[in-house]
């Protein structure tokens, strides 16, 4: 597990000689503006909301002495629960708003680093329809367990010392749905919905690897959401196609040999 976490923290080298060598960044303008946009809508909404969520929080103390305090610390955690389920519901809603212009990245990434997949790698032929209704429901399934996973684990994250490993938890846990995410826009053109599962099951180390940049880059202002789908849409393409063909999913030598 811990070596696939390195692989897929790895898979992000390059990339951006990768991006202008491909002159991919006309593909990136509309899903760097989406994710820009919904990034800001959420942090003004953590921070216009903290205090509406403060005040209802601050009802269950029923004291007058410290009720400021509470209030306060209320307030801050407020905000960052809104944070928080703000990034698990931008990381799924952004994926799937740029899906139109991810999917084509990661094709030419695929008919770059392996030029005989021109005429050797037959992709599944699907319709429109069913590539939407495909996408739905992954995105549905990762957003419900996710919701599922990380909402015990951040009320759990509360508590005094060892609230730092259920914090660390539900990193991971966003991490991996991240990943997932990146990881299936090369795994759309080739598997089926349940296929598509086990790969990234069984992947899951770079999953997690992959969502911890993802996860990371957030944190840094402005820059961070613009750039975010860029560099993991290439980093998990890259690593995806490597290892399709370890398993023979493709019928490509692997690039190292």
């Amino acid at each position: 597990m811990f070596k696939n976490i390195l692989k897929g923290l790895a898979s992000y080298k390059d990339s951006l000689k990768l991006i202008n060598e491909l002159k991919l960044w006309k593909f990136f303008l509309v899903p760097m503006v989406i994710s820009f946009l919904l990034g800001t809508a959420i942090f003004f909404a953590a921070y216009g909301l903290s205090d509406n969520l403060g005040r209802f929080f601050a009802k269950a103390w029923v004291w007058e002495w410290g009720k400021e305090t509470f209030t306060n610390i209320a307030t801050g955690l407020g905000g960052l629960v809104i944070l928080f389920l703000g990034f698990i519901l931008y990381k799924h809603v952004v994926m799937a708003l740029s899906a139109p212009f991810m999917s084509p990245v990661s094709e030419r990434i695929e008919k770059h680093l392996y030029p005989q997949a021109r005429n050797q790698v037959h992709h599944r032929d699907t319709t429109n329809m069913e590539q939407l209704w495909r996408g739905l429901r992954i995105t549905l399934r990762n957003i419900t367990y996710e919701l599922t996973l990380t909402i015990p684990l951040l009320l759990l994250s509360f508590i005094p010392v060892v609230g730092i490993f259920f914090t660390i938890l539900a990193f991971i846990i966003q991490a991996y749905y991240a990943g997932f995410g990146n990881i299936d826009y090369t795994l759309e053109r080739h598997l089926k919905y349940s296929d598509s599962i086990d790969f990234v099951k069984r992947h899951r180390g770079i999953a997690i690897g992959i969502g911890i940049v993802f996860m990371g880059m957030l944190f840094i202002p402005v820059i961070g959401v613009i750039l975010v789908l860029p560099f993991s849409v290439t980093a998990a393409s890259r690593v995806t196609l490597e290892e399709m063909i370890k398993e023979e999913k493709l019928n490509l030598p692997h690039p190292d040999r």
